[in-house]
């Protein structure tokens, strides 16, 4: 498979190579994630603000490394995907990892006691904005971690997709591409 070479140069059966690949290593980046927050221990203790702030600026040097990529990438639109999903599961992880750490610090900071099902639930609902309200904070450490997630969910979707698809575009032109696959967005 050329990694290098032009979109428009490639035959059909590479081009279902390099989409295959952007499926898999997304697949891949999903399973890895949700294996580890399966399997971490996550105890609430004093330190879970500390591993908070320590993962968001792990998942904002994820978002940096994941722009570089794409600048260098050979389909830039295809690595952009693959980086777009890989932030996105590392992204909620993270806050599925606090909320179940403050959970477990506290069974009471929440409607119900959380587990890593109920807090990657939970975690999920706020991203996607429906907050079935089945599962919500009940004290200010609770209500101020959920505000974080809400306005840093606002920051991926409004702000990192739209420089993800700016890193692309710009890949493409780097590469001189003239056309290269559909990107659509902001």
């Amino acid at each position: 498979m050329r990694s290098d070479a032009h979109w428009g140069d490639l035959t059909p059966a590479e081009r279902r190579r390099h989409v295959t690949r952007t499926v898999l290593h997304v697949c891949g980046a999903w399973i890895l994630t949700l294996t580890a927050y399966a399997l971490l221990p996550l105890d609430g203790d004093a330190r879970s603000a500390v591993r908070l702030g320590v993962a968001l600026l792990l998942v904002a040097g994820l978002v940096v490394w994941e722009i570089w990529r794409i600048l260098g990438a050979g389909v830039p639109t295809l690595r952009a995907v693959q980086a777009l999903g890989t932030i996105v599961a590392v992204f909620l992880a993270t806050f599925a990892s606090a909320y179940l750490g403050m959970s477990n610090a506290d069974p009471s900071r929440f409607d119900v006691p959380l587990d890593h099902v109920s807090a990657f639930y939970f975690t999920t609902t706020v991203f996607a904005t429906v907050g079935f309200g089945d599962i919500a904070p009940h004290d200010h450490l609770g209500q101020v971690v959920v505000t974080a997630q809400m306005l840093l969910d606002l920051i991926l979707i409004g702000l990192v997709v739209r420089v993800i698809i700016a890193a692309a575009r710009m890949g493409h032109r780097r590469r001189g591409d003239a056309v290269g696959p559909p990107v659509d967005g902001p």
